[in-house]
């Protein structure tokens, strides 16, 4: 009788390790990552400013393999270099979601499964709002625009955007 082992993981195996990569993932945003929303002027809209949510984790050039690595996992966004013109001696790299589709079907619901642990919960919790807003088209309207200001005021610096 002979045995062949196969060098492919198994799919209880392949499973483990997507999760292990699931909470690492969660973890390196915790560290890493934001959760932001812009208002960029902007004479072509309706109001003269845009509304710009982004999902962004940013390592120096020596970790891009793990940007690359988030980004496959989620098939969604791009990789961008911030050159670096300071006393640096590398660039950055910026794996960002700007899509608001890929940010409501994919970014969204896993950190929803996949909660995090720092205060970053909390600007989550607000972009997911956001994003429903905008999913919703009310950031059309005056009324939204107000609404989404409003609520981006609480976020990450706490910047008064009204």
């Amino acid at each position: 009788m002979v045995i062949i082992q196969s060098n492919k993981a198994t799919g209880a195996d392949n499973q483990q390790e997507r999760l292990k990569f699931a909470y690492w993932t969660t973890g390196f945003t915790d560290g890493e990552g934001c959760f932001s929303v812009a208002v960029i002027n902007n004479k072509t809209t309706k109001f003269g400013k845009q509304i710009f949510p982004e999902f962004v984790v940013t390592q120096g050039e020596k970790s891009l393999s793990a940007l690359k690595k988030i980004n496959k996992f989620f098939g969604c966004g791009n990789i961008f270099v911030n050159k670096r013109y300071d006393n640096h001696n590398e660039n950055l790299y910026r794996y960002c979601v700007r899509s608001l589709q890929e940010l409501d079907s994919k970014i969204i619901p896993f950190f929803e499964k996949y909660p995090l642990q720092t205060y970053k919960q909390n600007d989550f919790l607000i972009f997911k709002k956001v994003i429903k807003v905008m999913i919703q088209k009310e950031h059309l309207t005056k009324s939204g625009r107000n609404k989404i200001l409003k609520l981006i005021s609480k976020m990450n610096r706490k910047k008064k955007r009204i």
